[in-house]
This record gives structure tokens, C-alpha cells and sequence, in this order.
């Protein structure tokens, strides 16, 4: 059996205990081409609502939350925790990313699912994971590369997390989705149409691979290493007949 379809029956479990048992069911931490294929088995767990979260809206790993207070009559809780991480010497300190911060992690012998994304500001981190590993990784993530380090829980809600949105127009043909990621990105139709076949861009948080989806006002789409963004909408018209369209760039 492969990894995809492991995940497909993991999750297929999950929503089954839910709806038996009349539980909140929580996946672990699922990378966004994993979360698509919660679009395969739709079908099949029709019977049960489902959200996903991964603790802040720019975050790409996601929990899956099979169940709904309307089901249960009671709200359920994502298990996400979220740790901050800054230098016991801000000074002496290292220029650390994100991949030094995960390498860390994974040094303690945890594994990737029980990890969320990890935001780092300037020198300081925030991780996001499951809250039954937190307080170990407050006690054991001491180090990074070679800079000693101090873990703290902090608020799910972080300021310097909240995200700032650049409003950008152009023209366009249509209001397709690769014609307006290939604009937005400056590359042409063939490459655009690279990043639908290596599942790198996302609608509304699903991974999609129709790159002739007409987009809404709205939307969301991100494009993975280039960035997230909110499709506005559309007015006006350039001499040639071009469409100009209105997008929201996550920075």
C-alpha cells in the first residue's frame, strides 16, 4: 500500500469514529499535497463535516477536524499549540531559518506530522505543533545550529503574525486561474502550467490542478514558493479588450 493511500485510510477512519462515537477526531499535521486528498475520498465521508487549520490562516500544514458543533451541540478545540523561540544572546546569535529550526526539531526525534509550519521574524520563531509535544520541546529545544536558545508557549493569536496585504491590478485575457498566476508572476503559460502539474497551487485551501478554473471574487490561491494572494475581483477594460483584475498579495 502507498503513503497516499495510508493517509486516505487514516482519515477515512477518523471520520468513521467520529460519526459513531459522536467525537471530535483530530489528523496530525498534513502538508498541503496530503490535504488533497481529502478531495478523493469526499465521497466517502460525506456523512460527516470536516475543517481545516493549521493555527493561523498563512499556515500551509493543516489539522483535519472531523465533526461540528451543530453535529455534537458542543465547539471543538484543533489541538494546536504554538511555541516562541528567540536567542538566549540576541547578539552572539546566528541568522537562523526556517530550515535551521526544523532541522532542530527533528534532531529531538519528533516527527514531521506533529509539526505545523514554522514563521521565523527576524530572530525570533514560532512554531506551531501538536500541544502533546509542546512542553517537551520548551524543555528540550535548547539549541539551534549554534545558537542557544529559550522556548516559551505563547498566544495562538500573534500580532507579529497577522499578515499585510499589497494591492496590486493588471490586465489579463481571462480571469483563468493560470493566466492570472502566469501575469501575477511574470513567467510564461508553460511554466504556469508546471506549478498545476507538480500540485504546487492551491484554491481556497485544496490543492487544484484545474488550471482553467474561472476565478471568483474572493478566492484565495497561493502558488507554494511564490507566494499567497485574494482575487479581488475584476473591472474595466483595456483598448485591446484585456480584463484588469484586482489581487490582494500576502506579504
Amino acid at each position: 500500500m502507498n503513503q497516499d493511500n495510508i493517509i486516505k485510510g487514516r482519515l477515512m477512519d477518523l471520520a468513521k469514529r467520529a460519526y459513531q462515537q459522536n467525537i471530535y477526531t483530530y489528523s496530525n499535521f498534513l502538508s498541503v499535497a496530503e490535504l488533497s486528498l481529502l478531495e478523493e475520498i469526499r465521497d466517502d465521508i460525506s456523512y460527516i463535516h470536516y475543517e481545516c487549520f493549521g493555527g493561523n490562516e498563512l499556515c500551509e500544514r493543516q489539522i483535519v477536524e472531523f465533526g461540528s458543533e451543530e453535529d455534537f451541540g458542543y465547539p471543538g478545540h484543533f489541538p494546536i499549540a504554538v511555541i516562541k523561540t528567540t536567542p538566549l544572546l540576541e547578539k552572539f546569535s546566528d541568522s537562523l531559518n526556517h530550515r535551521d529550526f526544523l532541522g532542530a526539531l527533528m534532531h529531538l526525534g519528533l516527527e514531521r506530522d506533529t509539526l505545523g509550519d514554522i514563521f521565523v521574524k527576524e530572530k525570533t520563531a514560532y512554531i506551531f505543533c501538536l500541544e502533546n509535544i509542546a512542553d517537551f520541546i520548551c524543555k528540550e529545544l535548547t539549541k539551534v545550529k549554534h545558537t542557544n536558545v529559550k522556548c516559551e508557549l505563547a498566544n495562538i493569536d500573534i500580532p507579529a503574525l497577522k499578515p499585510t496585504l499589497v494591492d496590486e491590478e493588471f490586465p489579463v485575457t481571462s480571469l483563468r486561474l493560470d493566466g492570472i498566476i502566469a501575469t501575477l508572476l511574470k513567467c510564461s503559460r508553460r511554466e504556469s502550467l508546471s506549478f498545476f502539474e507538480d500540485k504546487r497551487v492551491t484554491l481556497n485551501g485544496r490543492v487544484t490542478g484545474r488550471n482553467s478554473t474561472l476565478l471568483k471574487e474572493g478566492d484565495i490561491f497561493s502558488v507554494r514558493g511564490y507566494g499567497k494572494f485574494i482575487f479581488s475581483g475584476s473591472g474595466g477594460n483595456t483598448r485591446k479588450g484585456k480584463i484588469y483584475v484586482h489581487i490582494k498579495r500576502y506579504i
